[in-house]
């Protein structure tokens, strides 16, 4: 009886094991930030010589290897200047690996925990990242770093975040006009949280994707209409939502489907996407890290409000179809807002929507789409107001951080 009751089955014992090492591991770099607080406080809030000698001017963060499209630009021009910079990843296997630098040092920081716990104690002029949540996950700002600075991942508005994705960062660079407007509206409704400075630099990702579309032009037209299927994670994405029933409606037009799924799916999504990986083998599954090959090679997307709709409208110039996913604003920034997003309102003029009643007509709606004229029309409108700078936002983010660095080291 008494063995019964000290029984644990094994899934328990590991979650418990799990739970102990994270609190151990939290009690670990609570103590050792805790010291490094009182130390900074002790000395008047400033560094010592030897701390300042060691603080990084340039240091930038990718939480995933998917996000060198967006820093890579950054580093051959900071390469290109001759000007020193650190690359911090935490995917060991980051493209960023295999360049050859000499100015940009690039480096595997850990993953998960390992990689946050090296960042909240980093002695730093400018942080850069794509990373929202700074200040209220595991990453901490560290009272050693004078400037953290926020480069979104997409030109959609910034407020499909998970909620106060940006309120602790100092700085955002913006791809153009409509992400300012609902950061400074979130801004506005959260009166405690600090006005960050925003500067418009344009597009990293769409820039770098029309510069290789311009390289190596399009290629041929399919034989076969082909489809790409790129939704985003969570329960109001495509795949989340409706699975089979989307895929097996796309498997009767008779046309190729390749499904690309998030990243981010990957990892929490196993028990979705597994079942749907084995039941519609015959279709194309898609996980490259550089989503460019398939954008060019496919005649439509369908997605839901994925930032990918705006990589693919307005730098390829092909038609959208949006599924109508009923987008739950609950876990983001824009449950705080009266109005519907820019993204969503701008989906619905690149786009032809999808409704679940309507898959029976799945292959007509495609047809239309990619003759549509109207969509055409619309992506100019669109680019007015979220891609500022066309071509040149390596070097306007290079020559802000520049200036921002020096600004703050006079202090």
């Amino acid at each position: 009886m008494i063995n019964n009751f000290l029984y644990i089955d094994p899934g328990t014992g590991s979650m418990l094991f799990s739970l102990f090492i994270g609190i151990a591991t939290a009690g670990v770099f609570g103590l050792r930030a805790l010291f490094l607080k009182l130390k900074f406080i002790l000395s008047g809030g400033k560094l010592s010589k030897e701390e300042s000698a060691n603080t990084i001017p340039f240091v930038i963060f990718s939480d995933h290897k998917r996000y060198w499209n967006i820093f890579k630009p950054i580093c051959d021009e900071f390469e290109k200047r001759n000007i020193p910079l650190t690359y911090y990843s935490a995917s060991p296997d980051d493209p960023a690996f295999s360049e050859n630098y000499k100015t940009v040092k690039t480096e595997f920081i850990g993953e998960g925990n390992k990689a946050f716990a090296k960042l909240n104690m980093l002695h730093a002029d400018i942080v850069l990242s794509t990373t929202p949540g700074l200040d209220v996950y595991q990453w901490k700002r560290s009272k050693a770093v004078k400037c953290y600075v926020h480069i979104p991942h997409y030109v959609g508005d910034l407020s499909d975040y998970r909620m106060f994705g940006l309120d602790y960062y100092d700085a955002v660079l913006i791809s153009g006009k409509n992400q300012e407007a609902l950061v400074r509206k979130i801004e506005s409704l959260r009166p405690a949280i600090k006005q960050k400075e925003i500067f418009s630099v344009g597009s990293l990702v769409l820039d770098n994707l029309k510069a290789k579309l311009d390289s190596r032009g399009k290629i041929e037209q399919n034989e076969i209409k082909t489809v790409l299927v790129a939704p985003s994670w969570g329960k109001s994405g495509i795949l989340s939502r409706y699975g089979e029933k989307i895929l097996n409606a796309l498997q009767k037009t008779g046309y190729k489907i390749i499904v690309r799924p998030h990243p981010q799916s990957v990892s929490s999504e196993k028990n979705i996407l597994d079942p749907l990986m084995e039941k519609f083998s015959s279709i194309e599954w898609n996980f490259d890290n550089d989503n460019f090959a398939v954008l060019n090679k496919v005649d439509v997307l369908i997605s839901d409000f994925s930032g990918v709709i705006f990589d693919y409208s307005l730098v390829f110039g092909k038609p959208v179809i949006y599924a109508d996913t009923k987008f739950d604003t609950a876990p983001y920034d824009a449950d705080w807002l009266d109005e519907k997003i820019w993204s969503l309102r701008a989906v619905e003029k690149l786009g032809i929507q999808l409704k679940e009643e309507d898959f029976s007509k799945i292959k007509d709606i495609i047809d239309e789409a990619i003759s549509s004229e109207k969509l055409k029309a619309a992506r100019n409108e669109v680019i007015s107001e979220c891609w500022d700078k066309q071509g040149s936002s390596a070097v306007n983010t290079v020559d802000w951080l520049l200036t921002k660095q020096k600004e703050i080291t006079k202090c």
